[in-house]
């Protein structure tokens, strides 16, 4: 048996009535069915010309990285009309008239086997699980901060020393240099890198802002995220 033939327009045709009702080949999450019809495209579809079975491949594309953990069989061949068939339409207007109720991707049936379906269900149920527990990335933030002091004659080595004494979770301090505000005035321009759910820029700056000795304000000259 062959795969679909996914780059006539009368193979994408079907690919795209198909996917038009449907977001995954079989069931309602990604399985070995969706990687083994990914793989068989040559390329992403025309998003224009089939815009439905474009959406689908954009999103199994997705989960490239995780085809081998995906639930199901992956020796498994899907055809036109299922597993079981080998031949393709030549004109997707010659399908008979009760291909509603086909599964052009041998998806369940009520016929199915009752065993089939529930040891399909756990394992799609253990790759949910396996999915949501994978640690999500942290959200980062590098942020160069300016702080002025009052005049020329603040000691601006205190009062960088007396910044990078702040501690906080989620907060690490970096490069730093004095620039030339005028009038022999100098502001410390430092950077630092912040985990976006610990720590509050605001509230940093309202910290620093407490050394009302060395510094007059606060100021953030530029934010990039990681």
């Amino acid at each position: 048996m062959g795969f679909t033939d996914f780059v006539s327009e009368t193979g994408l045709t079907l690919a795209n009535n198909f996917f038009s009702t449907r977001s995954y080949v079989v069931g309602d999450a990604p399985s070995q069915a969706d990687a083994v019809t990914f793989k068989a495209f040559s390329g992403a579809p025309d998003a224009e010309k089939y815009p439905h079975v474009a959406r689908w491949y954009k999103h199994i594309a997705s989960f490239e990285s995780d085809f081998g953990s995906l639930p199901g069989d992956s020796s498994k061949e899907y055809t036109a009309y299922g597993p079981e068939s080998t031949d393709l339409p030549t004109n997707p207007k010659n399908k008979p008239e009760d291909d509603d109720d086909m599964d052009l991707f041998g998806s369940d049936s009520e016929e199915e086997d009752p065993e089939v379906v529930k040891e399909r269900e756990a394992r799609l149920a253990e790759y949910k699980k396996k999915k949501e527990s994978k640690p999500k990335p942290v959200a980062k933030s590098l942020v160069t901060l300016e702080v002025k002091p009052w005049d020329d004659e603040t000691n601006l080595e205190e009062l960088e020393a007396n910044v990078r004494a702040i501690e906080v979770d989620g907060l690490v301090w970096g490069a730093s240099k004095f620039v030339t505000v005028g009038y022999g005035i100098k502001k410390l321009q430092i950077n630092l890198v912040v985990e976006d759910e610990k720590v509050s820029t605001d509230e940093l700056q309202a910290q620093i802002e407490e050394d009302e000795d060395h510094v007059q304000s606060t100021d953030v000259a530029a934010m990039q995220k990681l």
